[in-house]
């Protein structure tokens, strides 16, 4: 048999270097003492568990056993059993993933380059963290309130295609400050995030560091004003000033001036006040900044309406952090689909179409630009030649 084209599967797959993937299972010895199913083999499980929305290992085994005779152009040799995904789960290391999203990474930023809808010299960053509920009963290990567990998900978003460049899984009491304060970024880069992430030690240390932050303001922050600058008598800039902060210890821990604006939000009728160390810049480009921010509230969004990281085929942390890190490879994987595109798909049609499709005969890039358009193939027999002698 001769194919046209490999499934748009395999042809995803192709994106996942395979000589990086293997260098990565043995830097973790992810395969030690393992027999006969390879770390390869769960993750293509795992992702087809994200790409096709399974809900249970019952329906990621059966869902790959009823495709058995493509399954070979995935680099797998059969369906795995539901124990034995189950197991690798459970035990194998979930840093291979972790590793293996920033590898993935790597390959998707060049598509990343110039997108964005801000676009100035600086680096922009979004920061934010969301909860991911779970059952306490069935994950006692957990435990996030008396009564409920969770897992937090700490995230930075590059704002050039979207993209992450940093995500974190801890258990859901850690601060959102905490993982901030680990953070390494470029002098230069401007991060932008919301009022939980409010620690005057931190911005003191982004102000010596030459990283510039956009946030909200705290309603009881003590603070004197320094200057007040001239702004627009039309526009959304009620007021433009520099400030000290001069609250209890607030002086000790951020001596910086810093910049005060209060914007008027239209949509909601209010006022938004604005703390940020960018002197430079307009007011109203400041704002636009934090606007921006909303962009890291839409990929989370995408990620739980769209990926399986709400239920878990397996209670154990290791088995849970490895299903999350392979719905973030799931993720970029498919903003490289929509980077190279021309047809402008939102992400949820592209999901929506791509698990219709998943084991279908077609060249995925030319797919992509025209889904409409083009026809799968299938697999052609070569034909017998038959001698009338």
């Amino acid at each position: 048999m001769i194919l046209r084209h490999a499934s748009v599967f395999a042809q995803l797959l192709d994106l996942v270097p395979r000589d990086k993937f293997d260098a990565l299972v043995r830097q973790h010895r992810a395969e030690a003492n393992a027999k006969g199913f390879s770390s390869w083999d769960q993750f293509v499980a795992m992702l087809f568990c994200q790409l096709g929305q399974a809900h249970s290992l019952r329906e990621i085994v059966m869902g790959l056993g009823t495709c058995l005779g493509k399954l070979v152009h995935l680099g797998v040799k059969e369906a795995p059993k539901r124990s034995t995904l189950a197991y690798a789960n459970e035990h194998r290391p979930w840093q291979l993933y972790q590793d293996l999203c920033t590898t993935v990474l790597e390959r998707a930023r060049p598509y990343a380059k110039g997108k964005g809808k801000l676009r100035f010299r600086n680096k922009l960053y979004s920061l934010d963290a969301t909860v991911i509920d779970l059952c306490l009963e069935m994950y006692d290990w957990a435990h996030f309130r008396r009564s409920k567990g969770a897992v937090k998900l700490h995230l930075v978003l590059d704002h050039e295609g979207y993209l992450p460049t940093f995500a974190h899984i801890t258990d859901g009491k850690t601060h959102e400050v905490t993982m901030a304060q680990r953070l390494s970024l470029p002098p230069g880069a401007i991060v932008a995030m919301d009022r939980g992430y409010n620690d005057y030690a931190l911005f003191a240390a982004w102000c010596e560091q030459g990283v510039g932050f956009v946030t909200r303001m705290k309603d009881n922050a003590v603070y004197e004003v320094i200057e007040r600058r001239v702004v627009p008598d039309t526009g959304k800039i009620r007021s433009d000033e520099l400030i000290l902060l001069t609250g209890v210890q607030a002086q000790d821990k951020c001596a910086h001036i810093l910049r005060r604006i209060v914007v008027w939000d239209e949509e909601q009728q209010r006022e938004i006040v604005l703390l940020s160390n960018l002197m430079q810049f307009a007011a109203s480009t400041v704002a636009r900044i934090y606007k921006e921010r909303w962009q890291i509230e839409l990929f989370f969004k995408a990620l739980k309406q769209n990926l399986r990281v709400k239920t878990f085929v397996g209670t154990s942390a290791n088995a849970l952090k490895t299903q999350i890190w392979i719905a973030l490879i799931a993720m970029v994987l498919l903003k490289i689909l929509q980077l190279r595109s021309t047809f402008g798909w939102s992400l949820s049609n592209l999901v929506a179409v791509l698990r219709l499709n998943l084991f279908t005969y077609r060249d995925l890039w030319v797919w992509i630009d025209k889904p409409f358009e083009t026809l799968p193939t299938h697999p052609v027999a070569k034909q017998l030649e038959l001698d009338f002698r």
